[in-house]
């Protein structure tokens, strides 16, 4: 089987696991009644890349093998994702996600919130009778990619963040389901500690890297290839990486600037590159992709591991 249309290319290795976790999350999802089965529908129509799934399969592989269990842990683990994403879509009102209309806007966001918790309370049953360390990282992760989506909000309209600050923000609210994925991989494949907390590191830094890329498109994707709405970020008061530069290397003029032309695209990405902003962001989302593929020197060479550089890579010069 081959990959299917959109996924990254690097996830060839694992395309047929992957078909049989979106199987598994469908099978979940399959025993509810008109109108949840509609809402089910719909946010299966806007089917993502699948990374996160794929990071389970691809650690387990580069770790010695894949089993049954990674492919319901790549389940839960995007199934935990998909519910993000339909709250995150309430709290910025989002209008378009994956090429397609968002829940929120379609049926409002009652309808929303409550999908999501519904796709968490399949999660909690795909849970039950795991591993109690395989238990404990799921939740520590989700609880963290809450606590992450939190700290951005209390830091909306902060024009003094700092960069350290952001960075911290999006390991959490990012980077640690990425870890956790990795995390598990390895575990469900006997790792040892050392090679498990190799996969975390590398997973961290990729979903950092990803993070930064994805903030970087909110301001110069073209919506037809994201297939969500882009520009969101700084009208929510969120600072990401370009302005933070912006601000630290340019002072108060820059941050007037920036302040003014907040919902003039064109001139704030004018400002942005002509002062270097944008290329800092690619360059920083480059270096966290390039450590998590040296963490990998500590994880002998096979199809596994070269996905899992591929894909670090994948990361940071997708479009979309």
């Amino acid at each position: 089987m081959g990959v299917a249309k959109g996924l990254p290319y690097t996830f060839s290795v694992v395309a047929d696991e992957l078909a049989r976790v979106q199987a598994m999350i469908e099978q979940e999802l399959s025993d509810c009644s008109e109108p949840v089965s509609g809402l089910v529908r719909h946010i299966g129509a806007g089917r993502g890349k699948m990374i996160r799934p794929a990071l389970v399969l691809l650690s387990g592989l580069s770790c010695g093998g894949i089993t049954e269990e990674h492919v319901r842990a790549a389940a839960i683990v995007e199934m935990i994702h998909n519910a993000t994403l339909l709250h995150d879509d309430v709290v910025d009102e989002g209008t378009s996600r994956r090429g397609v209309p968002t829940l929120n806007r379609l049926c409002g966001n009652e309808s929303a919130v409550l999908l999501g918790d519904f796709l968490l309370s399949k999660v909690l049953r795909l849970c039950v009778g795991l591993d109690g360390r395989m238990a404990k990282m799921i939740a520590s992760a989700a609880a963290r990619t809450c606590e992450g989506e939190l700290r951005q909000i209390a830091q909306r309209g902060n024009w003094q963040i700092s960069e350290s600050e952001y960075i911290g923000i999006i390991a959490e609210k990012t980077a640690a389901l990425f870890g956790a994925a990795c995390g598990l991989g390895a575990m469900l494949a006997g790792a040892s500690e050392p090679q498990m907390q190799i996969l975390s590191d590398y997973g961290r830094n990729t979903g950092i890297a990803f993070q930064i890329t994805d903030d970087l498109l909110d301001l110069t994707g073209d919506r037809n290839k994201t297939g969500k709405s882009v520009g969101s970020d700084l009208d929510k008061g969120k600072l990401t990486l370009p302005m933070i530069h912006l601000l630290d290397t340019a002072g108060v003029k820059a941050g007037k600037t920036l302040h003014a032309n907040r919902r003039q695209r064109a001139k704030l990405l004018t400002c942005l590159r002509n002062n270097g902003c944008l290329a800092y962001a690619q360059n920083r989302a480059q270096e966290f992709a390039q450590r998590a593929i040296a963490a990998l020197g500590g994880i002998g060479e096979n199809a596994g591991r070269e996905a899992l550089i591929e894909t670090a890579r994948f990361v940071v010069r997708r479009t979309a």
